[in-house]
């Protein structure tokens, strides 16, 4: 295969030598080439295809010093390999043993220093131990949590810090409990209220100071109450109001054929 001489350097910079490589004779059974399937290159793909031809070979670079060399392994070696990895100094690494090992290791993941890591370990963590991380520093760990936990533990969730957090809670918790969040400061989070509350609860949401929300109120509210946003602050929601009051008023009164007069 012809390469790049100049593109096939180590982590550490140095030019790669198939002469000095402990792997020599892999390379004359295409177990590796310089370039393209290489444990000493600074790439990760080029690491990873290494491993793919040889991954009986994994274990042997789980301590190597470059962490892509430790987190490529980590994804080609045996799962009981994985577990000492756990306390790697790197979250690459971390990552990669986390997205493999059982769900049980997992627990000792939840208050990893890095996000990342814990944004894997709330996508597997078992759901009866999700409510560890209800109050995790960083909002998209929490979203997920919100998308996983059980509904009727969001109630825990919907005084969450953050609004994309809430109108994920919002989504899923139980009708019942919706009103909770009826005067989120968030207009998205009423929003999305609004969108499942049934047209009976609708009420409570006529004095939204937020347009989309009366405009929600407006398409599903009982005749009763349209009168009132017949005359709302916003075009849209007036325009909404009158043309259902006007539909349901149906043709002229006495004109039963319903032509002009």
């Amino acid at each position: 295969m012809t390469t790049d001489l100049g593109e096939t350097r180590d982590w550490q910079g140095a030019q790669l030598r198939c002469e000095t490589c402990p792997h020599l004779a892999l390379a004359k059974g295409e177990g590796c080439s310089l370039g393209h399937a290489c444990v000493h290159d600074r790439y990760a793909k080029r690491i990873d295809r290494f491993f793919a031809q040889n991954p009986g070979l994994a274990r042997d670079y789980l301590a190597h010093p470059y962490f892509e060399v430790r987190a490529v392994a980590a994804n080609h070696v045996e799962v009981f390999c994985l577990p000492q990895l756990l306390k790697d100094p790197d979250e690459t690494v971390r990552w990669s043993a986390a997205r493999r090992l059982p769900a049980k290791y997992l627990m000792a993941l939840r208050n990893d220093p890095h996000r990342e890591v814990r944004i894997r370990v709330a996508a597997r963590l078992e759901e009866r131990h999700l409510g560890t991380l209800i109050h995790d520093p960083d909002y998209y760990v929490r979203q997920i949590v919100a998308r996983r936990l059980p509904p009727r533990k969001l109630i825990l969730m919907v005084h969450d810090p953050d609004s994309e957090v809430r109108a994920t809670v919002a989504r899923r918790l139980p009708a019942e409990w919706l009103s909770v969040l009826m005067a989120d400061p968030d207009p998205a989070v009423r929003l999305e209220v609004a969108n499942r509350m049934a047209a009976g609860q609708l009420p409570l949401l006529l004095g939204d100071p937020d347009w989309r929300v009366r405009y929600e109120v407006a398409s599903r509210i009982g005749q009763e109450y349209l009168e009132r946003l017949s005359g709302d602050a916003d075009p849209a929601v007036r325009e909404l109001a009158r043309q259902r009051i006007e539909a349901a008023a149906g043709p002229a009164a006495g004109n039963e054929c319903g032509l002009p007069v």
